[in-house]
């Protein structure tokens, strides 16, 4: 697919993963909305940055929760510039609670991060499809996680959420093909704020050169590195469709190396 003058959407895209693709895709001539939820402040800054690359870039507020704004918020887009060729379903939340403890998550801690991560991203690609079917070529990148696949993450209810979007990005591709290629990314740990958030400052740096030594490419992605893989899968991989890439450094088959060590 040709990004340069093409229009995105990034959802959550004020801050990590989602800022990371809204610079990579505006780097390569692709007009961006960046949308904000609780905070406008980094979103403007991701704007300047965007548009600091010579492209046209917008910046809206966006509750994915809220089926009236993601219509709303797409038919801004298409009025502005005409036509809508990639969505990025990069917002997400959760709620922080140890795996053993099935008693530290309720019924609406649950619906709370499938409202957002689950129904929010489905909501959004609804109201974009009609546009999107329009180009002929288009794009969705749902960024599930490693805890769809591993079942490991900051809680059960946000890896069955992302486990969710990995089996949604298989029906979206099967019922939007063959006008829209929909597929997922997977990341492991990846560094940055969210993850310093969950950890604590302390316990984030140790996490850091512990999962590091681990990995086997003895690095851990950056917001960038998802990004680039994600603007990769859009321009590139044309017959790729309903499918889930992960990025994480080799993580995932450290228990396999384990496992082989201890065979010998």
């Amino acid at each position: 697919m040709k990004l340069d003058g093409s229009v995105a959407l990034v959802t959550g895209s004020s801050s990590g993963i989602g800022a990371a693709t809204a610079i990579a895709l505006a780097d390569r001539g692709c007009r961006v909305a960046i949308t904000w939820t609780n905070n406008e402040k980094p979103g403007i800054q991701i704007l300047e940055r965007c548009q600091a690359k010579g492209v046209e870039a917008m910046l809206v507020h966006l509750d994915v929760t809220d089926d009236s704004e993601c219509r709303a918020v797409v038919g801004a887009i298409v009025k502005k510039w005409g036509s809508l060729g990639v969505l990025v379903n990069s917002a997400g939340i959760t709620h922080h609670c140890a795996m053993e403890d099935l008693e530290g998550l309720n019924a609406e801690d649950f619906l709370e991060i499938y409202r957002v991560n689950v129904v929010g991203a489905f909501q959004i690609t609804r109201a974009a499809t009609p546009h999107l079917r329009a180009n002929s070529i288009a794009h969705v990148v749902n960024v599930a996680s490693m805890a769809a696949l591993n079942g490991r993450g900051s809680s059960i209810a946000y890896s069955a959420s992302k486990g969710a979007m990995v089996t949604m990005t298989k029906s979206l591709a099967r019922a939007l093909g063959p006008e829209v290629r929909v597929n997922a990314i997977c990341p492991g740990l990846v560094k940055g704020r969210w993850l310093e958030k969950s950890f604590g400052v302390d316990s984030y740096e140790n996490r850091m050169r512990l999962s590091q030594r681990k990995n086997t490419l003895k690095t851990i992605p950056t917001p960038e590195d998802v990004a680039d893989m994600i603007v990769s899968l859009i321009q590139g991989f044309d017959l790729t469709t309903g499918d889930s890439v992960i990025i994480d450094g080799g993580a995932h088959l450290g228990v396999a190396g384990l496992a082989s060590t201890k065979r010998k």
